[in-house]
C-alpha cells in the first residue's frame, strides 16, 4: 500500500473517532477531527500526483472516504439539529448518487473519471460550509444551500466528463 492510499485509509478511521467525540458532545474537538480528515484528502491527492502513485484503487477509495466522512458529519448535525432535513436529504441524494453511481459504472468495466479541481473545490466549500454550522455563524445555513446547488452542478459536469470518457471509438 503506497503513502496516499495509507492517507485515504487514516480517513476511513477517523470516521468512528469523529462519531465518538462528536456523540460526547465535543463539538470543536469533532470539528478538528474532521478537519485532519480534510488535510489527509488533501495531501493524499498531491503526493499521488506529484509522485506518480496514483493507483485504480485510489481514485476509487478517495471519493468514498470523502463521501462516507461528510455523511457521517452530516448525519450527526442532522441528529444534533444544526442543519435542517431538506439540507440534509439534498446532500444524501448528491453524494449517495455518486457513490452509487461510481461503483455502478467500475464494475460494469466503465473508466471512471477522476476527481478534479470542481470536485475538490465543492468539498473544500462544504468543509467551509460545516465550519460555518459548527460555529453558528449568521447566514450559515444560506451559504450552505449555495454550495448543495454547486455541489449538484459539479455533480453533471463529472456526468458529462463520464460519458465523454466512455463514449464508444468512431470509426
Amino acid at each position: 500500500m503506497n503513502l496516499p492510499n495509507l492517507l485515504t485509509s487514516l480517513r476511513f478511521v477517523l470516521i468512528p473517532v469523529y462519531i465518538t467525540v462528536f456523540a460526547q458532545g465535543h463539538m470543536i474537538p469533532a470539528f478538528f477531527i474532521m478537519v485532519a480528515a480534510g488535510i489527509t484528502d488533501v495531501l493524499d491527492g498531491y503526493i499521488a500526483r506529484r509522485s506518480g502513485q496514483v493507483t485504480t484503487v485510489g481514485m476509487m477509495l478517495d471519493p468514498l472516504a470523502d463521501k462516507l466522512m461528510l455523511i457521517t458529519v452530516i448525519v450527526s448535525l442532522l441528529v444534533s439539529q444544526h442543519i435542517s432535513w431538506a439540507a440534509a436529504a439534498a446532500m444524501f441524494l448528491r453524494d449517495l448518487g455518486m457513490i452509487a453511481g461510481g461503483f455502478y459504472f467500475h464494475f460494469r468495466g466503465k473508466k471512471t473519471v477522476p476527481s478534479n479541481w470542481m470536485g475538490k473545490l465543492t468539498t473544500v466549500l462544504f468543509y467551509l460550509a460545516i465550519m460555518l454550522i459548527f460555529f453558528e455563524a449568521p447566514h450559515a445555513h444560506l451559504y450552505l444551500w449555495a454550495v448543495i446547488a454547486f455541489s449538484f452542478v459539479t455533480s453533471i459536469m463529472y456526468i458529462v466528463m463520464f460519458k465523454a470518457l466512455n463514449k464508444p471509438a468512431a470509426f
